[in-house]
């Protein structure tokens, strides 16, 4: 696909997808920065080729117009980072929005308001990414994290501008392909946190890696499936489909020996003991160190890893030990291409200090894990049919 760098900018106007999805802390501010980071480089070259630069994101899970999902709340950091004034405008689409546009000057940037105050953007609908395209000249996707969505910005806009690549966009395939493609083995691929959805990623995760490894929470829906914990609530839909595929004596796949399991509401009871033997009112917070000395062996002899998602709730110091212990030896490990992403993932790294300790860390999660079972992400293959129209 062609890239920014091989057309002509100056003067242009360039409608940019980035993710300024960022995580707020209690008190309403940036809690995490590092997805705006990552699109610094993009927006830069654009600014300095003299560029007329229009950026458009989403922000949280809106039911319309919310105030508290508004985007201006990135302008001061967008500012800081890049020192020079960033214009706001409360809208993304209408005539005042295209009036906005058109008084741009040559490296001016604009950021527009939340996308998803339209649902018509979650819904791909084609007059919405058809009046997003009025607003440019050109269309740059620097958002991966959203790729793998069948959004109006992500997919729509292509069909009606030439699209291309941002820098982190570019950067993003180029990584994670080394994993796809011819990986120096052994392949140990970590998944981890809670969000059951990562489960239907597990089959096709098996067939790539030499080793897989779950963390104590996954596997427990795994083995509820499998009816091997009972009088549980069962998972469903395309999350059962995916653990029918799972061979439980699959040598490759390892589920944890022991887990370190407490209550809900009671956290000074806690327990370590074999994943098939947990209780109805417990809840696994942990991996035991029986899983942390054979993950650790695992991963001191691989050349590839990649880590999707915390062993445990390492947020809290008493349930820190398996990501923390198996953090370290993957860092430790000096001769492997190292990979980690995932927002819980990278709230891990700049807890324990290991953000300059892998090869690449990947702005995206869903898009990852997809990206490495298909590489057919939405995103990028709607860049890829647009360049018949440049």
């Amino acid at each position: 696909m062609l890239k920014i760098e091989d057309v002509k900018i100056k003067d242009k106007r360039v409608l940019v997808r980035v993710d300024f999805n960022v995580p707020l802390d209690k008190e309403g501010k940036i809690a995490d920065d590092f997805r705006i980071r990552k699109t610094l480089p993009t927006i830069r070259y654009l600014k300095k080729r003299k560029s007329k630069i229009i950026l458009i994101s989403h922000f949280g899970r809106p039911s319309g117009k919310e105030k508290k999902y508004s985007l201006k709340i990135v302008v001061p950091l967008l500012e800081r980072l890049l020192k020079t004034r960033v214009n706001f405008f409360h809208d993304c689409i209408g005539r005042k929005v295209q009036k906005k546009v058109n008084s741009l000057k040559e490296g001016e940037i604009l950021l527009l308001e939340n996308l998803r105050f339209y649902k018509e953007e979650t819904q791909n609908n084609l007059d919405f990414a058809r009046q997003l395209a009025l607003l440019g000249d050109l269309y740059v996707n620097d958002a991966f994290s959203v790729c793998h969505r069948l959004h109006a910005s992500v997919v729509g806009i292509p069909k009606f501008l030439p699209a291309f690549p941002g820098f982190l966009l570019q950067e993003e395939i180029k990584n994670l392909s080394k994993i796809v493609h011819k990986p120096k083995r052994p392949l140990v691929i970590i998944i981890g946190g809670k969000k059951i959805s990562k489960i239907k990623f597990l089959p096709k995760l098996l067939k790539i890696s030499d080793f897989l490894l779950l963390n104590g929470f996954l596997s427990e829906v795994i083995l509820i499936a499998k009816n091997i914990l009972v009088e549980r609530p069962y998972p469903d839909g395309k999350i059962l489909d995916a653990i029918k595929e799972i061979n439980l004596a699959d040598p490759s796949l390892h589920l944890p020996k022991d887990v370190f399991l407490s209550l809900e509401d009671d956290w000074t009871y806690k327990r370590i003991a074999a994943l098939g033997t947990i209780r109805k009112e417990e809840r696994v917070y942990d991996i035991g160190v029986e899983t942390i000395e054979l993950y650790s062996e695992i991963i001191k002899k691989a050349k590839t890893i990649f880590w999707a998602g915390p062993l445990g709730m390492f947020e809290e110091e008493r349930f820190e030990r398996g990501t923390k212990e198996v953090g370290e030896r993957i860092v430790r490990n000096y001769k492997a291409f190292k990979v980690a992403g995932g927002g819980d993932t990278i709230s891990a790294l700049k807890k324990f200090r290991w953000m300059n300790k892998f090869d690449y860390i990947s702005t995206g999660g869903g898009a990852m894990l997809e990206f490495l079972c298909s590489e057919e992400l939405p995103g990028i293959k709607a860049l890829e049919n647009s360049q018949a129209k440049v």
